[in-house]
């Protein structure tokens, strides 16, 4: 039967099969993945400490911005390459794979060098020469629907990169602007299983951007794992009070541990496997 979609191969009419791909260990799009970490690499310290925690949790991807995307020009814009080299060498002392947002064309040799996946973020969803690149790249690729991007286009966007040559693409739902305000982006949980309907692709979502509320990202979470999704990228840090990017959103850490649990549950429920070490706790850091 022909395809009558405007996107062909991330649809599921080309590939009836779920999409799979290993990195680390974790079998993504088959296993429940959890990709977790500060919103922003701000110094070593900060770094390794929530690396080690989420080493001993037994998670194994992690987050961190080093070039930050900012509304304002006055935040934080990242320690850029040299958060990179810091996020690169607590991922190799931990044993966790690194996700980092890549900005443009001009750092993709850098990002390929130091992340093991490259994250395209809200505002390059549509940044056709970069999500063209990124399929050349042969690097996994993290791709976030756009805050004002239909269900279609974010699916063409990822047309972009599988045409290119690069088939190991995951989507991640953030939310999508409304007029609702009292959150700072309204999670389309409903994108979760109709993208699952309509492409092969594996789908997470991110509570805490989709929320900008460190309350909500547990309860979303597990919406998320009910609706279908295969993993989820969560903030998380040391001392959140005094983070300097999106502290009211991210996870103290022993938020984020007592959440795990749940998951597991809500995991088991859908036949996904979900490992960590439920005993540890920061307390235990030298």
């Amino acid at each position: 039967m022909a395809n009558r979609k405007p996107y062909q191969l991330v649809s599921r009419e080309w590939k009836k099969e779920d999409t799979t791909f290993e990195i680390n260990g974790v079998c993504i799009g088959k296993d429940l993945v959890m990709i977790a970490g500060p919103c922003a690499v701000e110094n070593r310290e900060q770094i390794f400490t929530i690396s080690e925690y989420l080493s001993k949790l037994n998670i194994k991807f992690l987050r961190g911005g080093a070039y930050k995307p900012r509304t304002s020009p006055y935040s934080f814009q990242g320690l850029k390459t040299e958060g990179l080299q810091l996020l690169r060498e607590a991922g190799d002392k931990y044993g966790l794979a690194v996700v980092s947002e890549i900005m443009g064309l001009d750092k993709i040799e850098e990002f390929c060098e130091y992340a093991d996946i490259l994250q395209v973020g809200t505002r390059n969803m549509q940044n056709y020469p970069l999500l063209k690149a990124l399929g050349k790249s042969g690097k996994p690729v993290l791709l976030k629907r756009g805050m004002s991007s239909t269900i279609e286009e974010w699916l063409l966007a990822a047309e972009y990169i599988i045409s290119s040559g690069n088939d190991r693409v995951i989507l991640c739902e953030r939310g999508i602007r409304t007029f609702e305000t009292a959150t700072r982006n309204t999670i389309d949980i409903a994108a979760i299983p109709l993208v699952k309907l309509l492409s092969h692709l594996p789908v997470i979502l991110d509570p805490s951007q989709g929320t900008g509320l460190r309350d909500l990202v547990n309860p979303i979470s597990l919406a998320a794992i009910a609706a279908g999704a295969d993993g989820l990228i969560i903030e998380v840090h040391n001392q959140p009070e005094e983070a300097l990017s999106d502290g009211d959103q991210s996870l103290y850490l022993d938020q984020f541990s007592d959440l795990l649990p749940n998951l597991r549950a809500q995991a088991h429920l859908r036949k996904k496997h979900f490992d960590f070490e439920a005993s540890y706790e920061f307390s235990h850091l030298s």
